[in-house]
């Protein structure tokens, strides 16, 4: 079980590159990365995007990737005739206009003036780099892994020992449950023997009237499902990815607790039932954290 939640960083230091990535993770309920590179990346962003995949599924991922090339590489100027020559031209533009002033434009000094002598980028993305961003990014991912599985793993012991409590409040309901149309029973009786007095009581009536309130307030089917649901809580918590499951998982359960205490019909089944919706509340907070 792994959270969606988590931090990873790695590293790639040999013969003067330094790669480095760093991601983070929180909660969403698809994968969405998002990423932050040297442009020099730019060409291999759907590649960093599928390895990113290959580990994660779900949540939202920031990666930070930064670069140092210290190696020797061969470098190359060239120079902007067309911007060059706007400047001479400029210069002759303000020597026409101020005549007086000495006209110091030079050879050299137009090579100083911006942007007209560029370098070229001989930083382009190489074999070492490719292998040393797959390198750094493997083991970012997997460090974010180790986190979010020890994270994934305090959820599941939460979540397991909070689905005990949902069970012990289902059998809780499921000893009481019996005994409301006896007690409903008695009361009735109870009650038309008051309003009636001496009269001779319709036992038949009184029976069908048992017999419609058993029949509307009968949970036995809600408490077998969420019996059911517990147990397949258990087994799904076993595996891996399991956010999605349990999810669809809790929303039944919730949908069971629901109808538990709309039909409840009696005071302390109700109170149990919202003790149920309670914990399965928190799961489902708890739910919203995982892959």
């Amino acid at each position: 079980m792994l959270s969606m939640t988590g931090y990873g960083k790695g590293e790639y230091v040999e013969g003067g590159l330094e790669i480095t990535c760093e991601i983070k993770t929180v909660n969403n309920r698809y994968l969405d990365v998002s990423i932050k590179a040297p442009r020099i990346f730019a060409a291999y962003e759907d590649v960093i995007r599928t390895t990113v995949r290959k580990k994660l599924t779900r949540g939202h991922a920031d990666l930070y990737i930064s670069l140092k090339d210290k190696r020797e590489r061969d470098t190359a100027l060239t120079a902007d005739l067309t911007l060059a020559a706007s400047y001479v031209a400029a210069a002759k533009a303000l020597q026409e206009a101020f005549p007086n002033l000495a006209n110091d434009v030079t050879l050299s000094s137009v090579l100083r003036y911006p942007e007209v002598l560029k370098q070229e980028d001989s930083a382009s993305l190489d074999e070492e780099m490719t292998k040393g961003l797959d390198v750094a990014l493997n083991a970012a991912l997997d460090k974010l892994n180790e986190m979010r599985l020890v994270e994934g793993e305090k959820l599941k012991a939460d979540m397991l020992q909070r689905v005990e409590v949902i069970e012990g409040l289902v059998e809780e309901i499921s000893v009481r449950a019996p005994l409301v149309a006896k007690e409903y029973r008695e009361k009735l009786t109870a009650r038309v023997k008051e309003y009636l007095a001496d009269t001779k009581i319709d036992e038949n009536r009184i029976l069908t009237e048992v017999a419609v309130f058993t029949d509307k307030s009968n949970i036995d089917e809600e408490l077998t499902r969420l019996r059911s649901h517990v147990e397949q809580f258990r087994s799904i918590a076993q595996e891996g990815i399991v956010g999605r499951k349990l999810d669809f998982l809790v929303q039944e359960f919730n949908r069971e607790a629901n109808t538990t205490c709309s039909k409840s019909n009696d005071v302390a089944i109700t109170r149990a039932g919202l003790a149920l919706k309670n914990e399965i509340e928190k799961i489902r907070e708890q739910v919203q954290n995982l892959e």
